[in-house]
């Protein structure tokens, strides 16, 4: 609550509107996204420095992942924010509430799994997850695994989502099915 009021004052000296935390303002103010990426609306992107923020093709946000480019805490030692681009290469996933601090670069085809501090640069072609985040396996390895789970869980059509109107019956049948399991939604 009273973070909440420090951050309205502080946008209101600073003539920070809400219009301009929107993904509109962002790009406005320099953010580079590329096509098909999905899920930014969801995220908070860093607006004061913005234009360090550059976003490949084909990526997708998890909600509410933290796009940083600045860090404060260097203020009160140095009386300087320190600050870093970010470059999220293409076909990315990024997981909900990760956070990509100053300085990262995302490799293509990565993912980074949700939860994640991401404070270090990461290759092409990996997970990581963690705090900080690690590397976990790669992008082959996940998928090897993904589809051995796949062949042995409960899947579902797409009318088994809210898109497609699904009944308490189909629901139940969903709960019963992964009582001690994950499953698979199309």
């Amino acid at each position: 609550m009273i973070q909440r009021i420090i951050q309205k004052i502080y946008y209101k000296i600073k003539g920070i509107t809400p219009e301009q935390l929107t993904l509109e303002a962002n790009i406005k103010a320099g953010m580079k996204v590329g096509k098909n990426c999905y899920g930014l609306i969801g995220c908070t992107i860093d607006y004061a420095h913005s234009w360090l923020i550059e976003i490949g093709d084909d990526v997708v946000f998890a909600p509410q992942v933290y796009l940083l480019a600045h860090d404060t805490s260097t203020k009160r030692s140095l009386d300087y924010t320190r600050i870093g681009k970010i470059k999220i290469g293409n076909n990315c996933f990024i997981g909900a509430r990760a956070f990509i601090m100053p300085g990262v670069t995302i490799g293509d085809n990565s993912i980074v799994g949700a939860g994640s501090i991401v404070s270090k640069s990461v290759p092409a072609d990996v997970v990581v997850a963690g705090n900080p985040a690690r590397i976990i396996c790669t992008i082959a390895e996940y998928e090897a695994k993904l589809k051995s789970t796949f062949e042995t869980s409960p899947k579902f059509e797409e009318e088994y989502t809210l898109d497609f109107s699904i009944t308490d019956a189909m629901k139940q049948e969903m709960i019963e099915k992964m009582e001690n399991t994950v499953g698979f939604v199309k």
